[in-house]
């Protein structure tokens, strides 16, 4: 679909366009029509000026004479012209030479201006008076040459043109700088809403316009209630994990019951399904120990949240003389805090159930959000290596031990579209686990 930058400066183009071109139509048509009036009102003078030079002669004719009227009309092709005509006798001015002007015949008290040609097809603005006079029936047509007054015409056409186009012109870039500013709000949407993905913020705080401020509410009103789910969700998870350890311990003094004696593969299996839910009990206390009580924060501060789960961890392993060593940033980081302390909580976890005493872990700003940890402890064998890394592995179904926790990290690595990289540490020896995200989803 057309963007609605776009669609709106198209329409106001259009709409500027069709409102100049017909501005300029009549403005050309009032220019014309001013200089023609003006003409007018000067050939009406001249004529008035033809018809008092007639006089009665004592034979009972009309005489005329032009002694009184201006020399322009005596040049040759001055392009200035009359034509007086009592009854069937015309006296054309010398102006005309031969030719012979077309004139409108009118009656007496009326008058009419019209266009003709003129000699050398030249175009004339004629006006012809219609009068009586001792008797006689007399028509005056006056004619004065147009080429003059449209080239002038044309001249200010040309200037009035490039005028409107300058103004049109700067219309639509204002116009253009004006929508650009107008969607400025929403282009501050986007932004907000994708540090709303990044764990940046939590809802939308910008000003917008009040047709936009309807859709930003919905918008807030969805966040919130996709935060609050997913916090039922994972408080469901704890809740239940809680409410199935008493009857998992009970299940599990079951399978030491005498009455299995003489059903050691019963109870064999009994036990193996048994520690598997134990398992899964503990992850997930485990990782509502990690996440603690804090509400969702605007962001994730790496170096402060690693702190803060290496002393967790420490206390989980109490048994173990754990030396954690940090490496991150201070910075503030636009992603999603409780992935990133799952992704965090569920390696730790796996470094901390398998190293003798060392972990290093690290996070770095390499084109992305690299986060490195390895530990010293017997790491995985050439061969599971491979497995672990095949493509579309179940790691849950994989290599004993280090299964369940990676693969809820590998689950969260791909909802981000990242990668997990296994292998063994160069200085430490053990298990080292590389995983990369993208700065932006």
């Amino acid at each position: 679909m057309m963007s609605l930058r776009k669609r709106l400066g198209r329409g106001l183009i259009a709409v500027l366009g069709a409102i100049f071109i017909l501005h300029w139509i009549a403005a050309d048509w009032i220019i014309r029509s001013a200089a023609e009036k003006q003409m007018a009102n000067r050939l009406a003078d001249d004529g008035y000026s033809l018809l008092e030079s007639l006089a009665y002669s004592d034979a009972d004719q009309v005489a005329f004479n032009s002694f009184h009227i201006s020399s322009v009309y005596n040049r040759r092709l001055s392009g200035h012209y009359y034509l007086v005509k009592v009854d069937a006798q015309a006296y054309p001015s010398p102006s005309l030479l031969d030719f012979p002007l077309a004139v409108e015949a009118v009656g007496p008290e009326q008058s009419m201006l019209y266009h003709a040609a003129g000699p050398e097809q030249t175009p004339l603005l004629v006006l012809t008076l219609g009068a009586v006079r001792f008797g006689h029936r007399i028509n005056i047509s006056v004619a004065e040459d147009l080429s003059a007054v449209d080239h002038d015409i044309t001249a200010i056409r040309v200037a009035y043109l490039s005028l409107t186009l300058l103004i049109l012109f700067s219309a639509i870039g204002l116009l253009r700088w004006d929508i650009q500013r107008a969607l400025r709000p929403l282009a501050m949407v986007r932004a907000e809403l994708e540090q709303v993905a990044g764990g940046g913020r939590q809802h939308i705080g910008s000003e917008v316009p009040a047709e936009v401020q309807p859709l930003v509410e919905e918008i807030n009103h969805l966040l919130e209630l996709v935060v609050r789910r997913l916090q039922q969700s994972r408080t469901a998870m704890g809740n239940l994990a809680h409410a199935l350890k008493s009857p998992m311990a009970l299940l599990l003094r079951t399978g030491e019951d005498p009455h299995f004696d003489s059903r050691p593969d019963l109870r064999s299996r009994l036990d193996e399904q048994s520690q598997a839910i134990r398992h899964c009990i503990e992850r997930e206390l485990k990782r509502a120990r990690i996440a603690g009580d804090q509400q969702a924060a605007p962001g994730f501060n790496p170096h402060g949240e690693i702190i803060a789960l290496k002393k967790t961890l420490r206390a989980i392993y109490a048994d173990k003389p754990l030396d954690i060593q940090v490496t991150a940033p201070k910075q503030l980081l636009h992603f999603d805090r409780e992935d990133l302390m799952e992704v965090l909580g569920n390696l730790l976890d796996n470094a901390c159930k398998w190293a003798k005493q060392r972990i290093d872990v690290e996070l770095a700003l390499e084109g992305g959000v690299v986060i490195r940890v390895a530990d010293d402890g017997p790491g995985c064998q050439s061969e599971d290596l491979a497995y672990l890394t095949q493509r579309g592995r179940r790691l849950d179904e994989s290599v004993q031990g280090h299964g369940l926790g990676l693969g809820i990290v590998s689950d969260i690595v791909n909802t981000y579209h990242g990668a997990i990289y296994f292998g063994r540490s160069k200085v430490l020896g053990g298990f080292l686990v590389t995983v990369s995200l993208p700065l932006h989803r």
